[in-house]
């Protein structure tokens, strides 16, 4: 069986803790940032955690 190749795009994205939650950037943070409120703004530049339907498809394709 071939090795399993990871997807260097989503290690860029993507990072799993400790316990194997997956956790990621907020997106609509980039640009148009001056008519976004500063709370709102703030908010967005959190890392999250992503939803678990998406969690075990991104650690598949991470090599896990």
């Amino acid at each position: 069986m071939p090795k399993l190749r990871t997807r260097k795009s989503i290690t860029k994205r993507f990072r799993v803790t400790k316990n194997g939650k997956v956790m990621r950037m907020q997106g609509f943070h980039g640009h148009l940032n001056e008519k976004k409120t500063a709370s709102r703004k703030r908010r967005l530049s959190r890392v999250v955690m992503t939803k678990k339907t998406h969690a075990k498809k991104i650690k598949t394709a991470l090599g896990m």
